[in-house]
């Protein structure tokens, strides 16, 4: 089958098998053509709460999907490539939590959604770079403990002078690729082009960006902007979405480097196998590893309206 033939297999075969399919943000376009839903991890496991399917397929990374269970449990949930994980996600354990927690007695402990269901369990409130400002801010706590993101955290307390922030040492690798460099010679190639960053970035990049913002922000941002052209601060799969979806705009990756090969390694193959039952992986998790880790999301709900 060519690509054509194989995206009109899946979305036969998606009717006839009672499933959901997300794509993160991150994914090739082809698979969001297929996709019943598009998103950042946290909207798209809030629209598998509400789907009707009784089989949930997330073309992301593991922690994604790990969301999607926790959130609606009652589904079987499939990640379409096994081996995709996340780097920063696996930089720190539940263990590494606690013993941070003894090391800052009195702060709160907050988690970015990239982490592992385990290590949630650990942890206060859950945030996303879309709502931690606001879920952040109306903590009553003055004290916060940030992981595993330091630069997402330092965006952060930027912003809330009146809180005390500690971090872990972590971050994301595709995202620390971007150089103050990168924004300069941005500047020069494409003269009066917004420079719109994911605050995943490095500070000396976030401090030289015209916007600064999560993944769905930026596209926003790009698409409702009057400008015509955009230099783009994230993984480069958005600048390839923004120029197919904004073809009278054009969008320049600030960093060519900016790739996260972990999203990349899913492809319409993969999602067509997991469908067939002859790739990917059912996502199983404990009873209490699903309630614990629920704790700190509900409060993030509670928290950002």
């Amino acid at each position: 089958m060519d690509k054509r033939e194989l995206q009109e297999e899946i979305l036969r075969l998606k009717k006839e098998k009672d499933i959901c399919i997300l794509a993160h943000a991150y994914q090739d376009h082809e698979l969001w053509e297929v996709a019943d839903y598009m998103g950042d991890s946290f909207g798209l496991s809030l629209q598998a709460q509400k789907a009707e399917q009784e089989n949930v397929i997330m073309c992301g990374v593991r922690f994604m999907a790990e969301t999607v269970k926790t959130l609606a449990p009652e589904k079987h949930v499939f990640l379409a490539n096994s081996r995709a994980g996340c780097p920063m996600a696996d930089q720190m354990s539940r263990e590494d939590v606690l013993k941070m927690k003894e090391q800052y007695p009195g702060y709160t402990v907050c988690a970015y959604i990239n982490t592992t269901a385990d290590l949630k369990r650990a942890v206060d409130v859950i945030v996303t770079s879309s709502s931690a400002v606001k879920i952040i801010g109306n903590l009553p706590d003055e004290k916060i403990l940030f992981v595993p993101d330091p630069n997402l955290g330092r965006w952060i307390a930027g912003q809330m002078p009146d809180k005390t922030f500690a971090f872990f040492d972590g971050g994301c690798p595709a995202h620390q690729l971007i150089t103050a460099a990168d924004v300069e010679a941005a500047r020069r190639d494409h003269p009066g082009a917004p420079i719109l960053v994911h605050p995943e970035a490095d500070p000396e990049v976030v401090s030289r960006a015209d916007y600064v913002g999560s993944t769905t922000g930026i596209m926003k941002y790009a698409k409702e902007s009057d400008q015509k052209e955009f230099v783009i601060g994230t993984e480069n799969s958005i600048t390839a979405h923004l120029t197919l979806d904004c073809p009278d705009k054009k969008f320049y990756p600030l960093s060519e480097l900016c790739v996260c090969e972990n999203m990349r390694i899913t492809t319409l193959e993969d999602l067509y196998g997991c469908i067939m039952g002859t790739a990917g992986e059912e996502i199983l998790l404990a009873p209490e590893v699903i309630a614990e880790s629920r704790r700190p999301i509900d409060r993030m709900i509670q928290l950002g309206g």
